[in-house]
């Protein structure tokens, strides 16, 4: 794969790249209606989704960075955007172009005042996997096979203008409003930060590792604090396929279980008992080994879950609470959906929207085990979405609907369930991560 030798690090240079892909996907409209001439409608608009998706994700990959991590979070929400996309974006999860290896000397440089050499007794200056904000490298040192992640240059200082940039097509494509916006731009916007933030990184992954180390089939890299920085972090090697290899692969039907039981304790187990949630379940941040184990990888994306959030939210994941018109419109409320100052229409519309995705969407918690092979029930899933994002009296409504936590715990649950569907874990034991509370 080519590699980069320099990314676009000043908020002009960064602009100007998105203006260029904004030319580019004007372009494909004017053809776009030319092939409505000469294709059906729906051959013309695929032929659109797939040229835009590639040239945005073209942009997208040279600029790296928090632009791209929008990109890698879209990929993940199957039901909102057309399939081109999601294919496209889910390539930002561990296949994009790496830095050059000057680039890569000149990091350590500048975070070490040594060249990797120097630091290891052998470093492979060609990455091994480029995602969003970072690339890895093989090392070895002392014996032991190690892997090394290094930071893009210019990330964290472009997370904020980067935000500006996508901010418009956000607002637009989940019908954000008004000022109250702000709440939720800033909460990706700090998570963002936290992520360019290797220190907090390494010290977070010590500490889920030691926390969730008694959990069957589940392992963790050991990091190594002496040789990380604010924009290096060295860990052990672990041996496995990613996530999204194996599933394409698998024909076991026991160890799929096996390895779809180790993530739902995994993630149930934060949730309930650490209250702090690995919120990128993404393919790439996962690997399978040949006995059937998962390994945990990249921690720099934690949520806290507050328990003012916490209580009312899995309150909803009970049937018999959901039924309860009273308790349900109550915990509405609590949960920031339904505002004091929304018109009757609203409350009538959002109770009806917010009861069919419950009803749905928390269906795995009414009972004791689940299969998440189910095509039925993700089905369901994707109909709900395509029947809301086409319906034109939400675009009516304020579209500022619930908590700021909301962004982070649903999506660690939307990429937690579509991971369960691709690993087809079945006969999983909801509440198996009990067992294992001290």
């Amino acid at each position: 794969m080519k590699t980069i030798d320099n990314i676009p690090t000043s908020k002009i240079e960064r602009a100007s790249k998105l203006l260029q892909t904004g030319a580019k996907v004007g372009a494909n409209y004017l053809k776009y209606y030319g092939n409505k001439f000469i294709k059906t409608e729906e051959e013309a608009k695929e032929q659109l989704n797939l040229d835009n998706a590639s040239d945005i994700y073209d942009s997208l990959k040279q600029l790296k960075g928090s632009a791209l991590k929008v990109a890698q979070m879209l990929s993940m929400e199957k039901s909102i955007l057309p399939q081109a996309y999601v294919e496209k974006f889910s390539l930002s999860q561990f296949s994009v172009p790496p830095l050059s290896a000057p680039l890569v000397t000149k990091t350590f440089k500048k975070y070490f005042g040594k060249s990797p050499n120097e630091i290891y007794d052998t470093f492979n200056p060609v990455s091994v996997n480029a995602a969003s904000i970072g690339q890895v490298h093989e090392a070895e040192k002392d014996g032991k096979k190690l892997a090394v992640k290094i930071q893009y240059p210019g990330v964290a200082q472009s997370i904020s203008s980067d935000l500006a940039l996508v901010k418009p097509i956000a607002i637009k494509m989940f019908n954000i409003k008004g000022k109250d916006s702000d709440q939720y731009f800033k909460e990706v916007e700090n998570k963002l930060i936290e992520e360019t933030d290797y220190v907090n990184e390494v010290k977070q992954s010590i500490e889920v590792a030691e926390a969730c180390q008694h959990l069957p089939n589940i392992l963790f890299p050991k990091y190594y604090s002496e040789l990380s920085s604010e924009r290096i972090i060295t860990m052990d090697w672990m041996e496995g396929q990613h996530l999204s290899e194996f599933t394409a692969v698998n024909t076991d039907q026991e160890k799929a279980t096996q390895i779809g039981q180790a993530l739902w304790d995994f993630y149930m187990y934060q949730m309930h008992v650490l209250k702090k949630v690995h919120a990128d379940p993404h393919p790439g941040n996962f690997l399978v080994n040949t006995n059937g184990e998962l390994i945990v990888l990249d921690f720099g994306c934690m949520k806290t879950v507050p328990e003012e959030f916490y209580a009312p939210y899995f309150e909803l994941a009970q049937k018999e609470n959901i039924n309860n018109p009273d308790f349900f419109e109550r915990k509405l409320y609590d949960l920031e959906i339904l505002k004091p100052n929304d018109s009757k229409e609203e409350i009538v519309f959002f109770k009806k929207l917010f009861h069919e995705m419950l009803s749905l969407f928390t269906q795995p918690f009414h009972n004791t085990t689940f299969d998440f092979s189910d095509e039925v029930f993700f089905g369901k899933i994707a109909e709900l979405g395509e029947k809301y994002s086409k319906d034109t009296e939400i675009r009516n409504m304020n579209g500022n609907r619930g908590s700021k936590h909301f962004i982070y715990i649903n999506r660690t649950f939307f990429g937690l369930y579509n991971l369960m569907h691709d690993i087809k874990a079945q006969n999983i034991s909801i509440n198996n991560y009990q067992n294992y509370i001290a």
